[in-house]
């Protein structure tokens, strides 16, 4: 009986699950099958019509391939830079609270805003940036207006902001790694960078792996800095699946279409993240000094 009176406490939890997370995925599936749309408010099944659609649609397709590279080379040079500034802490060189708090203001200010300010910053004609460069002797570079160059903008955005919950979690393992096994590597006359590669690092494995999946996942969802640099701009070249199914479900209103598109997209990037996993966790085995 008493276990019975536990779980009841379970279902506050539970209806909340359901009603966040559960019901709203259930229905974008059952849209995925339906014509529902502004135009026609009729919950009408209409089989694989969407899926046939979404299948063709190349604008969709070029915005899932153009995200993967954007999410990877990001996350990569997060985490680099994160683990670089926690080893600076770890060890001493700058770890005042000072320092500490001033790594973390990027990640306490508001994506739209850290977009607009990253926006001016860029601008074409006023931006410190081609300011910088016309005064090294180079020409200017139409950073928002010109593919390559606005998704390096975007890129550069958003290192700036996430590098820093890459280094609290890189800096909250580190912190936590027992001492003797760094003791044995030095009685064993391994060198500092040994000790990294050979101790460090494959005992930070399961934070890393940690780390970077949570950040390719949220990366995989960058909608704000899009919307405010570029606009998915120029043409469609900075467009991102979400960014793209905004446009679909809310800006042309074809609801059942962008839930088919919300839908792909999600098995899409799951299917993903488990690949990554995995290849991480064999790369990250520990092997001996």
């Amino acid at each position: 009986m008493s276990k019975f009176y536990g779980r009841l406490f379970l279902l506050p939890g539970l209806f909340t699950l359901i009603a966040i997370i559960i019901f709203p995925l259930l229905f974008t599936i059952a849209l995925s099958f339906s014509n529902w749309s502004v135009a026609n408010s009729g919950f009408d099944w209409v089989g694989g019509r969407n899926w046939a659609a979404m299948a063709s649609d190349g604008r969709f397709w070029e915005s899932m391939a153009r995200l993967i590279p954007l999410a990877l080379v990001t996350v990569f040079i997060q985490y680099v830079l994160g683990f670089l500034a926690a080893l600076v802490s770890w060890k001493g060189v700058a770890s005042g609270r000072f320092f500490r708090v001033l790594w973390l203001v990027p990640m306490m200010t508001t994506p739209v805003v850290m977009s607009v300010v990253w926006k001016s910053i860029f601008n074409e004609t006023v931006g410190p940036v081609n300011d910088i460069i016309t005064a090294l002797g180079f020409g200017p570079v139409s950073w928002l207006s010109s593919t390559i160059p606005a998704m390096a903008a975007i890129m550069v955005a958003e290192i700036w902001q996430w590098t820093p919950f890459m280094y609290l979690l890189l800096l909250a393992g580190l912190l936590s790694l027992p001492r003797e096994p760094f003791l044995a590597a030095s009685i064993d006359g391994a060198g500092t960078f040994r000790t990294f590669f050979k101790v460090t690092l494959p005992m930070m494995a399961p934070v890393s792996i940690g780390a970077i999946i949570i950040r390719l996942i949220e990366a995989s969802k960058i909608f704000d800095t899009v919307y405010a640099m570029t606009n998915g701009g120029p043409g469609s070249s900075t467009e991102t699946p979400t960014y793209y199914i905004y446009l679909k479900a809310l800006r042309n209103f074809d609801l059942a279409n962008g839930g088919t598109l919300s839908v792909t997209y999600l098995i899409t990037f799951i299917v993903l993240l488990t690949v990554i996993v995995q290849i991480l966790t064999r790369i990250s085995k520990p092997k001996g000094i």
